[in-house]
């Protein structure tokens, strides 16, 4: 029954989505319904924690992710963050609450752009949910990239890979998420199934189109 009313809702978003402004240019980028939208990592704090422990390469250095939703000419994000929870919102109002960092839009390659109607109505079922503090994987709450992955899930554009809160730079844990999981009474659930930014961000089914300056 759950499988039907998901087709249907597909269905009639497959149709509305033909009949409104797919792509428009936002901040000197063409943008397109169904981009991904990644933040650009800060040095200290959390997102310096997420990135010590999962930046691949140089030039990608993220610490926070969404799906963009294009509705009449209005960009949209949506995703799971740390301070509201799982949410769907104007794309200015991000850039209005985080002027200094870096927005980075990646683009899923064209044999899986049919996929998008699917993956935005998996989007909007999981908004109002809160988001997961502990970053292991549950269907209650979410994490900004955990948020994304399950969008995609049922083609399986992204991947699922063993979690490391390790530093690379010392082979040990970083001393930030061990206080941060002691605090929760937890072991760091090193080993555990996940995924991050900057893991999505090094799919080779997505591919980078450019950089909107998160200052206007």
């Amino acid at each position: 029954m759950i499988k039907k009313v998901l087709v249907v809702f597909v269905f009639l978003y497959s149709v509305l989505s033909v009949h409104a402004q797919s792509s428009l240019n936002y901040k000197g980028i063409t943008i397109q319904h169904g981009d991904l939208l990644f933040v650009g990592a800060q040095a200290e704090s959390l997102s310096g924690a997420i990135n010590r422990v999962t930046q691949r390469t140089a030039s990608a250095s993220f610490d926070h992710m969404g799906l963009i939703e294009v509705v009449e000419g209005v960009p949209y994000i949506l995703h799971a963050s740390s301070s509201k929870g799982c949410v769907r919102e104007p794309l200015d109002n991000m850039a209005k609450h985080h002027e200094l960092q870096q927005y980075v839009i990646y683009r899923i390659d064209d044999k899986y752009k049919d996929a998008i109607p699917e993956a935005m109505v998996i989007a909007h079922q999981m908004i109002g949910k809160p988001y997961n503090w502990s970053y292991r994987l549950n269907d209650s709450s979410y994490y900004c990239s955990d948020f994304v992955e399950r969008a995609f899930r049922p083609i399986g554009l992204f991947k699922l890979e063993p979690m490391t809160f390790k530093n690379p730079k010392t082979g040990d844990f970083d001393e930030f998420w061990v206080k941060f999981y002691t605090k929760q009474g937890m072991e760091v659930p090193e080993g555990e199934l996940g995924c991050n930014p900057n893991g999505l961000a090094a799919n080779p089914n997505i591919h980078r189109i450019g950089i909107l300056e998160g200052k206007k």
